[in-house]
């Protein structure tokens, strides 16, 4: 699918096309680039002298180039340099998959960012979480990638496998998670953000991988945190048409969002 080596106003690296063109083209060294330029923000107390927490701010998911010039503005090191610990951005899982898929993109792959649930986070065992998939040339079939696990995530939660290709049962996707909780391989409460889960939540994440694969980042799902008890809601019929459209979506590349819009409505 020729749309998703295309960039999209998210994914764009604006005036650091130039200077991007220079770094390797393997995935997992572009991978490790990623890893110089940011900390999650659940993960400061893993690094000596990381910035101090500010969990606004770091939930906010900006445009690749607004990311890049915060890069440039901590320090005028080159791109392909990683940052000292405190001179790099914090960001969450999904400004790390945001940042691979334009690399990949870049350097002529497809790719694109998925939404749903990881398995290798204590002490849930889906825990919310954005990725990228990508192809590697020549192949049909769309390799995972985590972009946020360095050396000091893989230490800290044990993960042995490589998370420029992530195994099978790693990381599920909102509409696999969905087809598992249909078969009766999982409850909807195994599928979680922290303390918050359930199939209200799941159909968030339902949603949100929607409007990722037709190349909207971000959507008025991401307020899932100011809904109140009485719209923590879903229902089977509606979770069921939206991991239909997801199957559909994958299957015929991107879709305009226009298409999408009566699944938040």
């Amino acid at each position: 699918m020729t749309a998703y080596r295309s960039h999209s106003c998210w994914t764009d690296p604006g005036r650091f096309a130039t200077e991007l063109a220079s770094l390797p083209e393997d995935p997992a060294s572009l991978l490790v680039t990623v890893q110089g330029w940011f900390l999650h923000g659940d993960y400061l107390t893993l690094y000596d002298g990381a910035p101090e927490p500010d969990p606004a701010a770091s939930r906010a998911t900006l445009p690749f180039s607004e990311r890049l010039a915060q890069v440039e503005a901590l320090s005028a090191a080159p791109l392909s340099e990683p940052r000292a610990f405190d001179k790099r951005v914090v960001v969450t899982c999904r400004d790390y998959a945001l940042a691979l898929t334009s690399l990949l993109r870049a350097k002529g792959r497809e790719a694109r960012l998925r939404c749903g649930f990881a398995t290798y986070f204590p002490p849930n065992r889906f825990e919310d979480h954005w990725i990228c998939e990508y192809r590697r040339p020549g192949d049909t079939l769309w390799q995972r990638a985590d972009a946020q696990f360095d050396g000091a995530h893989r230490r800290h939660l044990a993960i042995s496998f490589d998370p420029a290709a992530l195994p099978a049962s790693a990381f599920l996707t909102a509409a696999e998670a969905w087809k598992a909780l249909q078969q009766g391989r999982a409850t909807s409460d195994e599928f979680r953000h922290g303390s918050d889960g359930g199939h209200w939540f799941l159909q968030v994440n339902l949603a949100r991988d929607l409007l990722a694969l037709a190349g909207q980042v971000t959507s008025p799902w991401d307020d899932w945190r100011n809904a109140g008890a009485a719209k923590r809601n879903a229902n089977q019929t509606r979770s069921a048409r939206i991991a239909q459209a997801i199957r559909q979506a994958e299957a015929r590349g991107p879709s305009e969002e226009r298409e999408l819009a009566p699944f938040w409505l």
